[in-house]
């Protein structure tokens, strides 16, 4: 159950829940070799889209906390809907799969995932971080999310609204689990 009362909070609460669904049954039956197979040398494997999702959740939430605790203690309580700006909402959707060769983008240095981590290693990783940004969600569901603004970790001089960041999480999550999907069922039966 969720504490956000208003509509688009309920949508992306319900959303992040479907990508830990999601990911619950991306891994449920995969054991190591076939959570670390690749399709070719330089892709990434299941383990290493967890990863990526894991630590790119992790320095997202390090960068929003600070202005959504600022808010919260000046007082600066929800005044607008928490959706992200006409920027921040092409940014979004920019993330969103299916991803095309046209849309693909390089991981920022910051979040590039660890060479070959181990799946249970990488979807503990990701599961922790994906609850940071449930928690984030359900401790500043008050704040004005819409309204205050936070430093991009990635874009020096770049601020997105910190509605604009969960958005852009949610949608990275299931940008990842979409191309780790896509590995899986890449797999042939002889490594499963």
């Amino acid at each position: 159950m969720h504490t956000t009362v208003s509509p688009e909070l309920e949508a992306l609460a319900e959303a992040l829940d479907a990508n830990e669904r999601d990911a619950r049954a991306l891994v449920a039956d995969l054991d190591e070799s076939t959570g670390t197979w690749r399709r070719e040398p330089g892709s990434w494997s299941v383990a290493e889209c967890l990863d990526h999702l894991a630590v790119g959740n992790r320095v997202y939430l390090a960068a929003m906390e600070p202005s959504a605790a600022r808010a919260r203690g000046a007082g600066r309580l929800r005044r607008k809907p928490a959706v992200p700006g006409l920027f921040g909402g092409w940014f979004v959707k920019s993330l969103e799969p299916p991803v095309t060769a046209r849309r693909k983008m390089r991981a920022p240095r910051k979040i590039v995932p660890r060479a070959s981590p181990p799946l249970g290693d990488a979807a503990a990783a990701f599961f922790a971080s994906h609850t940071q940004v449930q928690q984030f969600l359900r401790t500043y569901a008050d704040v004005d999310l819409g309204g205050v603004h936070f430093p991009n970790p990635f874009i020096a001089g770049l601020r997105f609204s910190l509605a604009t960041g969960l958005h852009v999480l949610a949608a990275h999550e299931r940008r990842h689990l979409w191309q780790a999907w896509k590995v899986r069922s890449a797999i042939p039966p002889a490594a499963q």
